[in-house]
């Protein structure tokens, strides 16, 4: 995820309080699909569907947050 800002990721985390919040939801959400696509957890395929739009959305949220942070 958001390889190309793997510097500034190190560098936010743990400084920047709504970054840290964003990353985190976007964490969970990865962890809570991979454990339903692999059977840890039940989920139908509609809130396995909704999950996935919701985790696109936060990374497209952290990739505006990143770029505009660099300039």
């Amino acid at each position: 995820m958001l390889h190309e800002y793997r510097e500034l990721i190190t560098e936010l985390k743990g400084k920047d309080m709504h970054f840290d919040k964003l990353f985190e939801e976007h964490n969970e959400l990865d962890h809570k699909i991979k454990d339903a696509e692999e059977g840890r957890i039940h989920l139908d395929s509609l809130e396995i569907a909704n999950l996935k739009k919701e985790k696109l959305r936060l990374k497209d949220e952290l990739n505006t947050y990143l770029a505009n942070y660099k300039k």
